[in-house]
Order: C-alpha cells, then sequence, then structure tokens
C-alpha cells in the first residue's frame, strides 16, 4: 500500500496547501514529477534540435571558449570575423543536430525513474532536474552526440584550425583541456544547453501545469 504523505514526515512539500499534501500519495507525487520531467525533456529536445535552437538562444548559444573568445575580438578587427562567424554558426549548428538523438535517451531515464528519485526532484532545488539527467544520462548521450558533433564540424575548414590554435593555448592554461577540442567542447556545449533548457521547462510547469498530462500535474504541482 502507498503511504500518504504527511506534512510532518514530508517537509518538502510544504509548498503544497495542507489538504492538498494530506492526501498526496508517493505514487502521486512520483507520477507528477514523471510527467513534468517527460514533458520538459520532449519539450526542449524540440525547443533545441531545430534550426535556430542554439544559435538564436542566448541561454544556450555556444560561443568560443576563454581565450579564443577574446582572441576573436583581436581577429575581428584584422578583417577575420566572418570566418569566426562561420566557426562560432557550424558549433551552433552541430548542436542542434545533434539534440534530436537525445530523446530516447531521456524518456528512458524518467520513466525509469524510482520512487525515491522522484521525491528527491520534488523537494530538490533548481539544479536537481539538471542533476537528474546529468548523472542518468550525460555519458551514454556524449558517446551519442560527439560522432554526429565530429561530422558536422568536419565540413568547416576552420574546425581544424581551432583545435591547433586551442591546443597551445591550453598549453598555457588558456582554455581548459575538453575545451581544446572543436567537437568535445561543442559536445559539452550541447548537453549543458540541453539540461538547462529541460531545468527551465520543467520550472515552467511548476508554475503552470496545464496541457499534456495535466491531471496529475495539476494535483502535485497545482497548489501552492
Amino acid at each position: 500500500m502507498q503511504r500518504r504523505l504527511v506534512i510532518a514526515a514530508a517537509p518538502a512539500l510544504l509548498w503544497l496547501r495542507p489538504a492538498r499534501a494530506l492526501n498526496l500519495t508517493e505514487g502521486d507525487a512520483n507520477a507528477g514529477i514523471r510527467a513534468a520531467l517527460e514533458r520538459g525533456a520532449n519539450a526542449a529536445v524540440a525547443l533545441l534540435g531545430r534550426r535556430d535552437g542554439f544559435l538564436g538562444n542566448p541561454l544556450v548559444r555556444i560561443e568560443l571558449p576563454g581565450y579564443l573568445k577574446d582572441a576573436a575580438k583581436l581577429l575581428k578587427a584584422t578583417g577575420q570575423g566572418a570566418r569566426l562567424d562561420e566557426l562560432v554558426t557550424a558549433m551552433n549548428r552541430a548542436a542542434e543536430a545533434a539534440v534530436p538523438a537525445a530523446k530516447p535517451l531521456l524518456v528512458k531515464a524518467v520513466r525509469d525513474m524510482s520512487v525515491e528519485d522522484g521525491l528527491r526532484l520534488l523537494r530538490g532545488g533548481d539544479d536537481s532536474v539538471t542533476n537528474f539527467f546529468a548523472d542518468k544520462t550525460r555519458e551514454p548521450l556524449h558517446a551519442q552526440f560527439l560522432p554526429i558533433v565530429t561530422q558536422a564540424t568536419e565540413r568547416v575548414a576552420l574546425a581544424d584550425k581551432y583545435n591547433a590554435v586551442a591546443k597551445k593555448a591550453a598549453g598555457f592554461g588558456l582554455v581548459r583541456g575538453d575545451d581544446a577540442n572543436i567537437q568535445q567542447y561543442v559536445t559539452g556545449m550541447a548537453l549543458d544547453g540541453l539540461f538547462r533548457i529541460i531545468g527551465e521547462e520543467e520550472r515552467k510547469i511548476r508554475r503552470d501545469p496545464v496541457g499534456p498530462g495535466s491531471a496529475i500535474l495539476k494535483k502535485v504541482f497545482g497548489a501552492r
């Protein structure tokens, strides 16, 4: 039999109205957070996995890292701006091409979520959703994204030059090791952006639980 979540036993649910909290089972809580995460993951993939999903979104747009971003200002002053813009566009297009491959793994992570995972996310802070998906899916998603990103960046002649310059910069401690390879850098940034947008989508659902599966979402998130 499912346990009832009472206020005394579940302080994390204090933001729910008392009557609502008293009638909320662990199953309800888990179903609600699972529905929120799956909807958020699908929305994030749809948002990012399209043209300008990264390039046109300032929250996740991929720029040149660290020292190279600063050096780009000097290069633009010497008339190299168009080529640098081409590289930045290519990096973001590569991320946009990779994101759709994430959907099956994200959905599986949500559907395999335990009751304990659900309750931890329900009571967690703003980064709990990001941390959940990162823990469950980052490594396999990195393996899926990398060849897609590699194929996309190989079309840009500047990619090899980026790696050559970044490798030298890394030797002086001006660029982090992973950022010294354009394929690794874009893959990591694409994953960071994906997890960030999933978290943003989940917070929207907490604030306004309307849409597919809204009955359980409203039960869990609809009263504050």
